[in-house]
């Protein structure tokens, strides 16, 4: 169960995962011990599960990002996902319901990376089909 400290704490962090226990402690009126213990437990509970980069809008810029909708033969899931982990491009999957099994979040330099990226995700035994959708710009970005 999260308190109020607990959630203006992951407030913090969310708007700066770089920010010290000391700096915490201060700007929410508590001891850095208390900052320090109240980490610990959210680590330990999962409810914080790293601390990472969040690039920035120029950086972003140099990236082709793409969604692929993906159907996969039945039993296929392990040994697809095997493959998708092992390709550097592939950000992040999600199963899903209704039509498609997968959606994936792909990222890359340039298109010829993205078309060698598609092509050997179409090639991976199991998938049925696929549909690209390539990302042409960002109107909100909500992401943690």
């Amino acid at each position: 169960m999260m308190d109020d400290l607990d959630k203006s704490l992951l407030s913090a962090l969310s708007a700066d995962a770089r920010l010290s226990v000391a700096t915490l402690a201060r700007q929410l009126d508590v001891a850095r011990t208390t900052i320090q213990a109240r980490l610990e437990r959210l680590e330990r509970n999962g409810t914080i599960a790293g601390y990472t980069l969040r690039l920035g809008a120029t950086a972003r810029l140099n990236r082709i990002k793409a969604t692929v909708l993906m159907q996969v033969e039945p039993r296929s899931t392990p040994t697809v996902l095997q493959r998708l982990k092992a390709m550097p491009a592939v950000e992040v999957v999600h199963t899903s319901s209704g039509r498609f099994d997968m959606i994936l979040q792909l990222a890359t330099t340039n298109t010829a990376e993205l078309d060698q990226a598609l092509d050997l995700i179409g090639e991976i035994k199991g998938v049925r089909s696929s549909e690209s959708l390539i990302h042409l710009s960002t109107k909100i970005d909500r992401a943690i």
